[in-house]
């Protein structure tokens, strides 16, 4: 990349604790969605006068794994803050967050992840980690550039979140996705987070070309429009230096159904938004017994969750870095080995067939029908000879749409194969009988039996066991030629 075309990406991520059952600050469930609008909501959450917040210490311990798991260094003392700004969402007219300047300290800060990019490892630092609480969730009936009107849901309001702040380490957008699909796996290995849950991980994304000013783009809600969107921008920037055009900060808006980036506001400084220390709450100390002890209750991350499959299964560290780019995958190899026991066959279906039936279906691995128990009596029936890897397939996708055992399916279907060797010389026969001159010729060119093979599965409707089918086969034109003789 010349200089000229230097771009600087950096990430902004809200990751809700899911796992909580309770608000950041208040008693109110944290199970809001698909819930009627405004109905998990209290005075506190609400903002309303004389409500105080409680901090939900369960959420402190959680964002401390976080902080554990990406290297951060932990703050012996840390305050909450108001940050200040009107906006419909935020019923207080501030959020309840924490900052990091004017003696303040974040929950975390200087961590890093390291990221595999095209076979090369490439670390990514942490500035900090701190808790917040999410806002309300506007809705814009027919699209925000278009609605005459806004509602408001405050269900949300009160939600825990994480924010991790990167350094502007990221060279391009794909660097950006890589690294947001690892720190899903991670909080989904540390069992704080649900990523499959909707608005779970919101991304704000900050990118700058050489020659032009920094632009943030805000709430992007899923992998592949963080790309598509940090593509489109840049795109945008470069031809706005091309050109000449000087542009400043500003802040735009993803659409992801045009696929383009729009104005929403000139970009806010630190200084707009008025922080101050939040004084309904007192400051957290953060003590090395405390820390001690959730590093000890802290299960196994993806990186040596990797290792161990290597070690443990013999799988290519390719294999391994793909089970475990998300939790619900690595445990469903897991439980599949368990069962079947022989890892690499489990592996090359799961990142292979299984996967491309989940895209197609547009599901997830814990929320498919299919689980490890029918997976692995598949690849039995397979090891028994009963269904060739053609019919697997079929079966698989049978599988995926009804839930039934592959059992079931074959013989509902019909597709177990044909061993029984009588069954299958009539069948030679009558196909012999059909093709005469096809006969003729495979007496004296291999090419030919091939062609009978193929004419007998097609009779079978792939049924019939190939191995057998040629051996019958061979032996069929033996006869004749002896016969002829």
């Amino acid at each position: 990349m010349t200089e000229q075309t230097k771009v600087k990406i950096g990430l902004e991520i809200h990751c809700q604790l899911t796992s909580l059952k309770t608000k950041l600050f208040c008693g109110c469930s944290a199970d809001y969605r698909g819930k009627p609008p405004n109905t998990h909501v209290c005075p506190v959450c609400l903002g309303l006068p004389g409500a105080m917040p409680v901090i939900n210490k369960k959420a402190v311990e959680m964002a401390l794994m976080v902080a554990l798991a990406l290297n951060c260094k932990i703050a012996k003392t840390t305050f909450f803050a108001r940050k200040n700004y009107f906006y419909p969402d935020l019923p207080k007219n501030f959020q309840i967050s924490q900052y990091d300047l004017e003696g303040g300290e974040p929950l975390a800060s200087n961590g890093y992840i390291t990221l595999t990019v095209n076979k090369t490892k490439k670390t990514v630092r942490i500035r900090r980690i701190h808790l917040e609480e999410d806002p309300g969730k506007l809705f814009h009936p027919g699209g925000i550039g278009v609605s005459s009107y806004t509602l408001i849901d405050y269900n949300r309001s009160g939600i825990a979140l994480v924010e991790i702040v990167t350094e502007p380490d990221f060279k391009s957008p794909v660097e950006a996705r890589i690294f947001l699909q690892k720190l899903r796996s991670i909080l989904e290995h540390l069992g704080v987070f649900d990523g499959g849950l909707e608005g779970a991980m919101r991304c704000d994304a900050n990118i700058s070309v050489k020659g032009g000013g920094r632009v943030e783009i805000k709430n992007i809600s899923s992998f592949k429009d963080v790309e598509r969107a940090l593509n489109y921008e840049i795109i945008r920037q470069k031809d706005l230096v091309k050109k000449g055009v000087k542009f400043g900060m500003e802040t735009r808006h993803w659409d992801e159904a045009r696929r383009i980036t729009v104005t929403l506001r000139a970009k806010e400084e630190e200084q707009d938004y008025r922080y101050f220390v939040e004084p309904d709450l007192c400051p957290i100390l953060i003590d090395e017994e405390w820390v001690e002890r959730l590093k000890h209750e802290m299960p196994e991350l993806p990186d040596a969750r990797k290792e161990r499959f290597m070690r443990e299964y013999g799988l290519p560290e390719y294999d391994s870095e793909v089970l475990v780019s998300e939790r619900a995958l690595a445990d469903f190899f897991e439980e599949c080995v368990k069962i079947y026991g022989k890892p690499k066959p489990v592996a090359n279906w799961l990142m292979g067939d299984v996967l491309q039936c989940l895209h197609s279906l547009e599901t997830s691995i814990d929320k498919c029908k299919v689980t490890p128990k029918h997976l692995a009596e598949m690849l039995m029936l397979m090891d028994k000879g009963d269904i060739s890897i053609k019919i697997a397939k079929k079966v698989l996708w049978e599988m995926m749409k009804t839930g039934k055992t592959a059992l079931t399916i074959v013989e509902e279907k019909g597709w177990k194969r044909i061993t029984n060797i009588e069954t299958l010389e009539k069948i030679v026969s009558k196909v012999f009988m059909e093709n005469p001159k096809a006969v003729k010729d495979a007496l004296i060119d291999e090419k030919a039996i091939h062609y009978l093979v193929g004419k007998t599965m097609e009779a079978t409707k792939g049924m019939a066991d190939p191995n057998l089918t040629n051996q019958i086969i061979r032996k069929k034109l033996v006869e004749w030629k002896n016969k002829e003789a």
